[in-house]
């Protein structure tokens, strides 16, 4: 089945792009994958900004609206696809990550459902790259994941459950039936035990006010409880990422 998907991944074209820093780093400095929606209305206008001088963003990997894979800069080099970032102790995730862009209108014009074909495209290439790299299935993130305060991407659509049950990224392990009874029973005194959980987990914690904190929230729902993003904490949100701390 991988030599299957191998030959689909060769199918790939390249664009390349100029943004990208030209000092080559060692296969052994790969730890992270990082999803991304374009956030712009057609593959045409995200090619252009993703190739463009002037830009300054660039990615590793596109996948187009029909699920066509588009290299655009090599591995071995550092795309710059993750700006201002970080997770866990690590800060600006560019240098140790490859990224991995997917066609979308994203929230600002009319975000989209992810077609099948993306959907297949980006198992098939994640497979290899996760493989390829060793790459530690906690260390398969989104860009709001890392970047919680300035991105939505790639937003409550994207499938994390479904890519789960292909062995990319990680999902906790709560009965969903039993979960559904936690939602909107509002946390008291585990307030703080659910950021203390969150930063554990990974995620960035520090916020200035309490839109911010709705923010991070917000950020964790769309990933672990995507039926309802309402930036409010509640018990089912501190029975997820408690399950997730557990993982091993």
């Amino acid at each position: 089945m991988f030599e299957i998907m191998q030959k689909n991944v060769e199918k790939m074209t390249t664009n390349y792009s100029p943004n990208f820093y030209h000092e080559k780093r060692g296969k052994n400095k790969i730890k992270y994958l990082v999803f991304h929606y374009t956030g712009i209305k057609d593959d045409k206008l995200a090619i252009k900004k993703l190739t463009s001088f002037n830009s300054n963003v660039s990615c590793h990997y596109f996948i187009t609206k029909s699920g066509k894979l588009i290299r655009m800069v090599p591995d071995l080099y550092v795309a710059w696809h993750a700006g201002k970032s970080s997770w866990k102790k690590k800060k600006s995730l560019n240098y140790g990550s490859i990224g991995i862009e997917i066609s979308n209108p994203g929230h600002e014009h009319g975000y989209k459902k992810f077609n099948s074909a993306q959907i297949k495209c980006l198992i098939e290439i994640s497979k290899i790259l996760i493989k390829k790299y060793k790459i530690n299935k906690k260390n398969i993130l989104g860009h709001s994941d890392i970047a919680p305060l300035r991105k939505l991407d790639p937003g409550e659509r994207f499938p994390w459950k479904n890519l789960f049950k292909k062995k990319i990224g990680v999902w906790h392990k709560l009965n969903t039936n039993k979960l559904k009874t936690y939602r909107g029973k509002i946390l008291k005194l585990q307030s703080k035990k659910f950021l203390n959980y969150l930063k554990n987990f990974g995620y960035s914690v520090e916020h200035n006010n309490y839109q911010e904190l709705k923010k991070i929230i917000k950020i964790f729902q769309m990933r672990f409880r995507p039926e309802l993003v309402d930036g409010k904490l509640d018990l089912e949100c501190f029975q997820i990422i408690k399950s997730l701390n557990n993982l091993k």
